[in-house]
């Protein structure tokens, strides 16, 4: 059920841009084509790699609208819609919803630093704005706070809260809220694509899925077939990219940088804080790049 709502092999898309910093139309629907034909099922549109502090309200919704009007159905469109500020992340839920999004990802208030009772409440409000399903994203790293595990159990009660997009990194948390819910797990750390799905996960929001969603796809399978041998290695191939894009200066930037080194969108240009990458973490990437997994592998994949 939660593979129909959300997808499985989902990526955190990055926002193309120009060289002076305005969204590219044409790199946007290059870059859906190139997700759509290596096994995305799920673009996540604005959030954290798509830059979503930098873009306006008025970005945020012409991108859902554009991105789902190229997917045309053929991949689910996930809105990230979630602020500090419960009024504006509703108000982006609407716009979103009636932008084609199919499904809403809400962080965790960043900044503000509620009690886990706030949490509730704004994450409650936002949920009953819509009819549109609620994956949360859990990060405490960007967000100064965890949604903590009797949170999570308390919100699986909503019937439209669905998922979580888990980028904490605790497993035996995650396979306790799964063991006692119904919410649909997705790995939201690369490098722990694996164990997460190993776990129990329904799926990946990835953020190397840019670059490389068929590589992702061979790992879904390969572990949903039962072959943990294939997995690995797949795993095992995908780790330097991991480390390149998400060890380095920051996922969207390194992303950013992976898509233009592979011809896939024209510039690799991020706004401001974020700058480009410098050429150490470019050459790490490219070295990453030139290791990539083979055909292989993806072969082995698809056959589980």
């Amino acid at each position: 059920m939660t593979d129909s709502l959300f997808g499985s092999n989902l990526v955190a898309m990055v926002t193309p841009m120009r060289p002076d910093r305005t969204i590219s139309q044409p790199g946007l629907a290059g870059l859906v084509d190139h997700l759509l034909n290596t096994g995305c099922d799920g673009l996540v549109v604005g959030g954290t790699t798509g830059e979503a502090p930098t873009l306006t309200e008025a970005e945020s919704v012409r991108l859902v609208r554009a991105v789902a009007a190229r997917t045309q159905g053929r991949a689910k469109v996930i809105a990230g819609i979630g602020t500090y500020d419960t009024a504006s992340s509703i108000r982006r839920a609407r716009e979103a919803e009636a932008a084609g999004a199919d499904a809403l990802l809400l962080v965790c208030p960043y900044y503000s630093r509620p009690t886990q009772a706030g949490v509730v409440a704004h994450s409650v409000a936002v949920a009953d704005a819509t009819e549109l399903p609620v994956m949360l994203y859990d990060v405490p790293a960007r967000t100064g706070i965890s949604m903590e595990a009797a949170t999570l159990i308390e919100l699986a009660g909503h019937p439209r809260i669905r998922a979580v997009k888990d980028a904490k990194g605790d497993l035996f948390e995650a396979m306790s809220v799964m063991a006692r819910t119904s919410l649909a797990y997705y790995c939201g750390i690369d490098e722990l694509n694996l164990p997460y799905l190993a776990c129990g996960a329904t799926g990946l929001v990835s953020v190397v899925g840019n670059a490389f969603a068929d590589r992702n796809a061979a790992l879904i399978r390969a572990v949903r077939g039962g072959d943990l041998g294939s997995a690995q290695a797949i795993q095992n191939a995908l780790l330097p990219l991991a480390d390149a894009v998400m060890r380095t200066s920051q996922g969207a930037i390194m992303a950013k940088a992976a898509l233009a080194e592979l011809g896939i969108i024209p510039h690799a240009t991020v706004r401001l804080p974020l700058v480009e990458s410098p050429m150490p973490h470019l050459a790490r990437l490219r070295d990453a790049l030139g290791d990539r997994v083979g055909p292989e592998l993806i072969a082995a994949g698809a056959g589980s």
